[in-house]
């Protein structure tokens, strides 16, 4: 598989954080001609592994394919156009989105079909996507979970229907139409409203289940397959059945989704959709922990570099990464190949090192991250390593953000 490893036409500058100075008025195929390697990078960095990301993206879209389904994952997690190209080059039908404005991205991207999983609640997002539709063929679909939501379309709709999916959600969960009988309520106001068109059936499960305990599982397969009735329930009334949309699946879940959708599709029309985006980039954190892929298909490819800027005492060095540079929000940073050594705080550009390894001023810490979709908004400008393998594994590539 080949992917794009550098932006087209991107010139580096001293505001790309954690390149060398050296690198500063290089293009970026330049800079990686130059043979660049990891020990090159300064501190802070964020560094993915190139064997690892192409690794994965097979993994995911074949194991999807082989379940019959089809895979549009979650375009948050990176907001990273050339990783969304490689996704696609691997296999993926489509893209997913959580923002109008990431939708606004994801078009100017490239071509390509993009799922915004949310519902639009801005007139001025309606009003650029309806021009959208007008101007390009490329499909969109958006989610609604209320009659609000379908009037506020149906105010703005232009010459190509907007293509609306019913969410289902949980009560006292997150979004999504409470029940069943809230959901069919609503795709029949969306079949009754110009300028719309039911096109399916949505749910993120990951919002109702916690751990891979039986109670979360059992609460997932039976989400799943609440969307699947609902699905078979508005087969009857659609226009075209084999293109009816069932979507769910985040990247804790996917094995349970998948088991509960592929089921479905070998006995009913429709297109059967996870929407995996972490998975790309797996971590060593809570994915390492709840993912049913954990070293049977997928490996960490991100991790940070870090440098020890103090070392005030016996079993305590500070090092320059903190929360500007790695996510915090679920668990904290963990050092590798240091021994017994634990992160137990971060400052903004700090974090604390408790270790019975002695370590020393300039020694160079890498860290094991948690949450991918955490990891990525804090750099512009990502370096990429051939593997995580090698000591010092050469530059192959820059991935750019769209944060």
């Amino acid at each position: 598989m080949t992917w794009q490893r550098v932006p087209a036409g991107r010139v580096l500058s001293g505001d790309d954080k954690a390149l060398p100075a050296w690198a500063t008025g290089m293009s970026a195929e330049a800079f990686l001609a130059a043979g660049a390697r990891l020990s090159d990078l300064w501190t802070p960095a964020l560094v993915l592994d190139e064997s690892a990301l192409l690794s994965n993206a097979a993994f995911v879209a074949g194991w999807t394919a082989a379940h019959g389904l089809e895979l549009m994952p979650h375009g948050k997690t990176t907001m990273a156009p050339q990783l969304w190209r490689l996704q696609r080059d691997a296999g993926a039908t489509g893209l997913t989105v959580a923002t109008g404005w990431q939708l606004r991205v994801a078009r100017a991207a490239g071509p390509g079909d993009v799922m915004l999983a949310g519902q639009i609640a801005d007139a001025r997002t309606a009003g650029w996507l309806a021009g959208e539709l007008a101007a390009d063929a490329g499909r969109v679909w958006s989610w609604v979970d209320s009659a609000d939501g379908i009037r506020l379309l149906a105010a703005h709709a232009g010459a190509r229907p907007f293509e609306v999916l019913v969410e289902l959600g949980r009560p006292g969960g997150r979004t999504g139409a409470r029940g069943r009988d809230a959901a069919r309520r609503l795709a029949a106001e969306v079949r009754a409203t110009a300028g719309l068109r039911l096109a399916g059936v949505a749910g993120y499960e990951g919002a109702i289940a916690h751990g891979r305990g039986a109670g979360a599982l059992d609460d997932v397969a039976a989400f799943t397959a609440d969307l699947v009735g609902l699905h078979e329930e508005l087969l009857a009334d659609a226009d075209d059945p084999g293109d009816l949309i069932v979507t769910a699946g985040g990247s804790a879940y996917p094995d349970v989704v998948a088991e509960v959708l592929a089921a479905a599709a070998a006995r009913l029309p429709g297109r059967f959709v996870l929407r995996s985006g972490a998975s790309l980039v797996h971590d060593e954190g809570y994915y390492a922990s709840v993912s049913p892929f954990e070293g049977a298909g997928l490996r960490a490819a991100a991790r940070a570099v870090a440098r020890v800027v103090s070392a005030p005492e016996p079993g305590l060095a500070l090092l320059d990464a903190g929360r500007r540079d790695v996510p915090y929000d679920i668990d904290l940073p963990v050092p590798l190949g240091i021994g017994a050594a634990e992160v137990t705080a971060l400052n903004d550009q700090h974090a604390f090192v408790r270790t019975d390894h002695p370590l020393a001023l300039g020694d160079r810490v890498m860290l094991g991250l948690s949450h991918p979709c955490t990891m990525f908004d804090k750099w512009r400008l990502i370096p990429v390593v051939s593997s995580f393998a090698h000591d010092d594994p050469p530059l192959v590539g820059l991935v750019e953000t769209r944060f």
